[in-house]
């Protein structure tokens, strides 16, 4: 039996909070998005002075840090006061988080629309954004540092009240993302405040370009495990219940995530495959770390079919595939993740291919990384967001989901799923032919390479245009959700129970000592040695190690 508590009306306006700037990032990010297809298509020119590379920096950072954080926190906070509850403290330093992330949110973005911090979201040196723009970032870590904290210990208080019991399998999921999230955010909070704003302030000359990328993608990847785990979360306790199944087994949820956190820091290298200064034997250590990530989404996908079948057989569908007919595809909180589930599927084939060391070298640094990126975190954890929106925000708004809107969001989920497999697939064929990302192909002009990728481009932007609308009709659902949607009433948070032939859960899944050991080790071995090298054989002005000052 799974305890679920209410919401207070407190808790629900702070989630709420972070809801508004994720959906207000979501329209803004997005629009972004497709200005940068039209561009990329030939058939727009920016007005205004507007430079392509602003508008890609607002992009990806709005939408990849902005959008997915403030959605997670908010998710998880949501999360954790349904299975563990916030105390009155707790919910004030949730606060105080909230609006630290805001203040540097807002730095970030000021320095970005006055055109000072061009400098995308891999903010790559020798690129040089103004000193508020790091600042702005560092400020927006900490405030996530501080939700890590009030997470962990709304898990302690509930431990230490309910001695010898288990966590909550939801309460368990939230502190395993948060502290992939914290020790993964040391990376790039460390390149930062001791690289990045030192030398936008011209208190040194050079910064180490090694050094600062392998701390960016010490945290860039695991970031890729931080989107995707609330989805996971999703899928494990809230759709089995929205089909009227139980959670297939305890055991197996917390095993996959346990294993997410051994696997998903020590890995940044396979961003790194094709730049000098890095033994090749640590790329292929961390490349096979890489690969054993793919373990807790195959036993992810196994539960979770697992799920599908059962709750089918439960209702009376017999025969091999018999049980899929009973899922609910009317219902737009289980249809949308169910489509981004599907997506994960070449989306995580996309993936092995990008971690493969041999394979990389065909795409690296194509466009198909960036239609990998639309795959996985713009469809299969975007979907699963807006899938958990349709329940979440009326269940903390005193509003209902009803018919007409349940309607209109399946009718949304079905333009994503049209613009994002046109869009996505294009970048993806383009990236084969060669097309860099990053890029808005002018300085290709008439070349043939160019003409090579004209319809691919095209359609790109036909593809983009679509996810546009399908943006302004979630907006649009959003407002209707948390403003004006009628009846008033309450909509169930779907939480569900554990399945009859669910067996005890070892004890040393909650052996917290054990497992944060573990992960430490694995990145130390994956990282000292590596680090000590760079920094000892990085003379001045190398190419590929130190580089003068530059600017946007």
């Amino acid at each position: 039996m799974i305890k679920k508590l209410d919401i207070s009306k407190p808790e629900a306006r702070l989630i709420m909070s972070f809801m508004y700037v994720a959906f207000a990032s979501l329209l803004i990010g997005g629009l972004m998005g497709l200005l940068q297809t039209l561009v990329r298509s030939g058939t727009f020119k920016l007005p205004f002075g507007i430079g392509y590379y602003q508008i890609l920096t607002v992009h990806g950072v709005i939408l990849g840090l902005v959008l997915t954080t403030f959605f997670i926190i908010g998710f998880q906070y949501a999360l954790m006061s349904k299975s563990v509850g916030m105390s009155n403290g707790q919910r004030k330093l949730a606060w105080v988080g909230y609006w630290i992330m805001m203040i540097g949110t807002v730095l970030a973005a000021t320095m970005i629309l006055l055109g000072k911090a061009n400098v995308l979201y891999t903010f790559y040196a020798p690129l040089q954004a103004h000193p508020l723009y790091y600042i702005g970032l560092a400020l927006f870590v900490v405030g996530t540092w501080i939700a890590c904290f009030v997470n962990f210990h709304q898990l302690a208080k509930w431990k230490k009240q309910n001695p010898g019991e288990k966590s909550p399998l939801m309460a368990f999921m939230v502190v395993i993302n948060m502290l992939i999230w914290f020790i993964s955010t040391l990376g790039v909070a460390t390149t930062v405040l001791f690289q990045f704003i030192p030398w936008s302030l011209g208190m040194v000359d050079e910064i180490n370009v090694l050094v600062s990328r392998t701390l960016f993608w010490y945290f860039g990847h695991p970031l890729v495990y931080f989107w995707l785990l609330p989805a996971y979360m999703a899928w494990y306790t809230i759709i089995p219940k929205i089909i009227g199944g139980k959670i297939f087994s305890d055991a197996l949820a917390r095993l996959s995530f346990l294993l997410f956190l051994l696997f998903s820091i020590p890995v940044g290298f396979h961003h790194q495959l094709t730049e000098p200064g890095i033994d090749p034997f640590w790329k292929y250590i961390q490349v096979v770390l890489t690969f054993a990530v793919a373990i807790p989404s195959l036993l992810t996908a196994f539960s979770m079919f697992a799920t599908f079948e059962m709750a089918g057989r439960a209702k009376g569908y017999s025969g091999l595939f018999g049980w899929f007919k009973a899922l609910p595809w009317k219902d737009v909180r289980f249809l949308a993740p169910f489509i981004g589930m599907a997506a994960f599927i070449p989306g995580g084939a996309g993936g092995l291919i990008n971690a493969s060391n041999q394979l990389n070298g065909v795409i690296h640094n194509t466009i198909w990384v960036t239609g990998h990126f639309h795959l996985t975190v713009a469809t299969t954890v975007m979907l699963t967001f807006f899938g958990i929106s349709y329940w979440l925000i009326p269940h903390l708004t005193g509003k209902k989901l009803t018919p007409q809107l349940n309607r209109l969001g399946i009718i949304q989920t079905i333009i994503w799923t049209v613009g994002m497999t046109i869009m996505s697939g294009a970048m993806h064929i383009a990236g084969l032919l060669g097309a860099p990302r990053r890029s808005d192909y002018s300085v290709y002009g008439g070349t043939e390479q160019a003409q090579e990728w004209i319809g691919y481009q095209i359609a790109q932007a036909i593809g983009g245009t679509i996810l546009f609308i399908g943006i302004l009709l979630m907006f649009y659902i959003f407002i209707k959700l948390a403003f004006n949607s009628s009846p008033e009433g309450v909509e169930e948070f779907p939480v569900a129970e554990y399945g009859d032939h669910d067996g005890a859960t070892p004890k040393v899944f909650e052996n917290w000592r054990l497992w944060i050991g573990i992960a430490v080790v694995l990145i130390l071995f994956a990282y000292t040695i590596p680090l000590i090298d760079i920094i000892q054989n990085s003379p001045p002005g190398s190419p590929g190690f130190k580089w003068p000052i530059g600017n946007s």
